[in-house]
Order: structure tokens, then C-alpha cells, then sequence
């Protein structure tokens, strides 16, 4: 017979075990939401400082306004008001390379430079700068964006970026990536010719990479926060719709060009 392994959870007639714990009697009431979901990712639970990064990076991610996730999840429920689950998961659908991709982009291209790297522990600001500056170069090179660059409201400073870096310090899980992250924005206007705000999506990559999280799942981390801020809005529209004044302005305005 095939076997089908799996060391996150299953159940019994009388009881739920999920990694590897009674979740009644050891889980329920025991542990944080954020440290489950943690757990979850790599199998391991996170330490104090670890966990406080995460959640303080999930917080950081969970709303940003009437951006396209949330006016998607809006006219969805407004369509469909019986599908809850619809217009979330058209809101998080349109978690791409301009929003919340941001995230899992910025993670990875950090962390593949910073396996170039080797040891970094003694680095000073100056080796750091140097790095930032040939991975700069070599993107550019392949015609590369560099992800966690600029923002298209905060365009002189995202506010988040600096309290998470001062979180991870503080935390003691500050490492590589946020080195080589608060690097490329000292250094990137000398190579650019312009000076880009760090933003708060690449910052939630760099801190969640040094907090241990897989870089391959950190889009996953920030639909995960950003389902709680599309729970908002859509609790706000069952109570004061913007969606039929939405559908209805584009409707009205919409020029047919046969």
C-alpha cells in the first residue's frame, strides 16, 4: 500500500496531534498563533527573539490602504457577497512582484549574495558597503531590478523600515541580510544616480531571512498577514461598502473604442 508521510499533523477518533503534540492538552491556550506558524515552517520553534521579528514582521505587513489586493477582495465580495473565501482569495491573488511579492523577492536576492559571502560575522560597514556594491553592479549588469527599492507612496522613507531593523537589533536576530539590505540603501544612489527608500516589503524579507524563516516561503508569510488585513476590509464593507461606488465610477467613466 502507498504511504503518504507527513510529520505536521493528523488526528484520531478522540484526539488532534500536530507536530508531534496533543494540540487539546499541550498547544490550545500554550502558544502563540505567530509561533505556530513559525513551527509550522521549519519544523522548529523559534526563539523569543526570533518570534518577536516575525510577528512584529507579519504586523508590518497585515495593511496598507485601498492598495489592489484590497479593492480586489472589495468588488469580490461586493459581486459575491455569499463567497467570503472568494474575495479573500482574490485579494491575495494579487500578491505579485508590485505588492507583498516584494517580500519573498527581496529575501531571495539577498540571500543569494550573501551565500557568496562566506563568513561575515567580523564584516565592518566598509566590507558590507563593498558588497552592496558588486551585487548592485552585477543586477544591473543583467538588467535586474533591485527588489526592496522605492515605494510608490513613501517616497522619502518607508516608516517601517527603520523600526524593524531596530526590532532585529534589539532582538538579537539582526544578521546577514539586514546588513547587506541597510547596505544597498547606503549605497545604491552612487550606482543608480538617485536615492530609493528602503521599503517596508523588503525589509519584512531581509528580517524574516535572518529570523531563520525558509527564503522560499516568504511570500507565503506575507499573505498570511495580509489575510488578516483583508479580513478588515472586508468586515468594513459588509458595514460601509465602497464597492458599488467602485463598480459604478469605472462603469460610468468607461469610454468604449470600437
Amino acid at each position: 500500500m502507498p504511504e503518504y508521510p507527513t510529520g505536521i499533523g493528523t488526528s484520531t477518533t478522540d484526539s488532534i496531534s500536530l507536530l508531534g503534540h496533543d494540540l487539546a492538552s499541550e498547544l490550545l491556550g500554550q502558544i502563540s498563533f505567530g509561533e505556530l506558524a513559525y513551527w509550522l515552517a521549519t519544523k522548529r520553534r523559534p526563539t523569543p527573539g526570533q518570534l518577536r521579528v516575525f510577528e512584529a514582521v507579519l504586523v508590518s505587513l497585515a495593511d496598507h490602504g485601498f492598495t489592489p489586493t484590497a479593492i480586489a477582495a472589495r468588488l469580490t465580495y461586493y459581486s459575491a457577497p455569499e463567497s467570503l473565501q472568494g474575495a479573500i482569495a482574490a485579494g491575495l491573488l494579487g500578491g505579485g512582484s508590485r505588492f507583498l511579492g516584494v517580500t519573498e523577492d527581496t529575501g531571495q536576492f539577498l540571500h543569494g549574495v550573501v551565500l557568496t559571502l562566506g563568513d561575515t560575522d567580523a564584516w565592518t560597514p566598509e566590507q558590507w558597503d563593498d558588497a552592496a556594491r558588486a551585487a548592485i553592479t552585477a543586477a544591473r549588469a543583467e538588467g535586474d531590478k533591485i527588489p526592496g527599492l522605492g515605494h510608490p507612496v513613501h517616497k522619502n522613507g518607508d516608516p517601517r523600515t527603520p523600526v524593524i531593523i531596530g526590532i532585529a537589533e534589539e532582538a538579537g536576530v539582526k544578521g546577514a541580510h539586514l546588513e547587506l539590505f541597510e547596505a544597498i540603501g547606503r549605497v545604491h544612489p552612487e550606482i543608480l544616480g538617485r536615492t530609493l527608500p528602503l521599503n517596508g516589503a523588503g525589509v519584512a524579507g531581509a528580517a524574516l531571512a535572518d529570523a531563520g524563516l525558509p527564503v522560499d516561503l516568504l511570500r507565503g508569510f506575507a499573505l498570511l498577514a495580509r489575510t488578516a488585513g483583508l479580513i478588515g476590509h472586508l468586515a468594513e464593507e459588509h458595514e460601509n461598502p465602497i464597492g458599488p461606488t467602485v463598480y459604478a465610477e469605472v462603469d460610468r467613466n468607461a469610454v468604449y473604442e470600437p
